[in-house]
């Protein structure tokens, strides 16, 4: 069980950015692959980016090269930096975990409340 709070959202300019916060807690959360997924208005929830306990990581071919996510285990803590941002970015944030790799990146155990991103053009 690992719970999740994320913060860092709002209103930026096309080309700007903004970090996205995420705190894990809960009994052992150290072991969870730790993410971020979002959801644009009207579309499904996608995959952005995540970061196994170990430190692999993996990005949505969307914003490859844009954003960077990082993890801090002393902390539990995962950061998601987004540069360059654009229109296409909008939607809320989800930070997610599972104790799986693979699973956080297609159907994760444990979700955020979420917060907003809106990118104006």
């Amino acid at each position: 069980q690992v719970d999740l709070a994320e913060s860092g959202g709002g209103l930026v300019q096309a080309g700007g950015s903004l970090r996205l916060p995420c705190t894990a807690s809960g009994a052992s959360p150290r072991s969870y692959a730790l993410g971020w997924f979002r959801q644009a208005p009207g579309k499904k929830r996608e995959f952005v980016a995540g970061v196994s306990w170990s430190g692999d990581i993996e990005y949505s071919e969307s914003v490859k090269g844009r954003f960077t996510i990082s993890r801090d285990n002393d902390q539990n803590t995962v950061d998601l930096q987004m540069n360059d941002l654009k229109p296409d970015d909008t939607g809320v944030y989800y930070c997610v975990g599972d104790l799986s790799w693979s699973t956080l990146r297609k159907r994760p155990d444990y979700w955020g409340q979420g917060t907003q991103v809106t990118v104006s053009s």
